[in-house]
């Protein structure tokens, strides 16, 4: 799992100061978890996604942004309550997710959100 940055995400995800519509940049579908440190619903979420970076390693990258340290990334995306998970198809829009969610939810997005089995 990466933490992106303002600039890590224009380059991996999409450049929205250049773009207007939603061009994603990666190569495999991802999934972006907007938390904080301080959130004890997003501490619950972390290991599960881990869980599923080693389980779909290679099909999928899962990726994390600090709320707190990324403010202008959380306000592009609307972010009011976290976690806030964004689950980005390679050929798709985009879906947000959110709340604390238990792993098989996960795995249900990543097969129908995502198009991964």
């Amino acid at each position: 799992m990466e933490n992106l940055t303002k600039e890590t995400f224009k380059q991996k995800i999409f450049d929205f100061e250049n773009k207007k519509e939603w061009e994603y940049a990666g190569g495999l579908p991802c999934i972006i978890d907007f938390y904080a440190d301080w959130c004890g619903p997003c501490k619950m979420v972390s290991p599960v996604l881990e869980q599923l970076a080693k389980e779909y390693d290679g099909k999928i990258n899962i990726y994390k942004i600090n709320t707190e340290q990324e403010q202008e990334l959380a306000g592009i995306f609307g972010i009011t309550s976290i976690p806030s998970i964004l689950f980005v198809p390679l050929n798709d829009k985009p879906q947000m997710a959110m709340g604390a969610m238990p792993k098989q939810a996960f795995v249900n997005a990543i097969r129908d959100v995502l198009k991964v089995n």
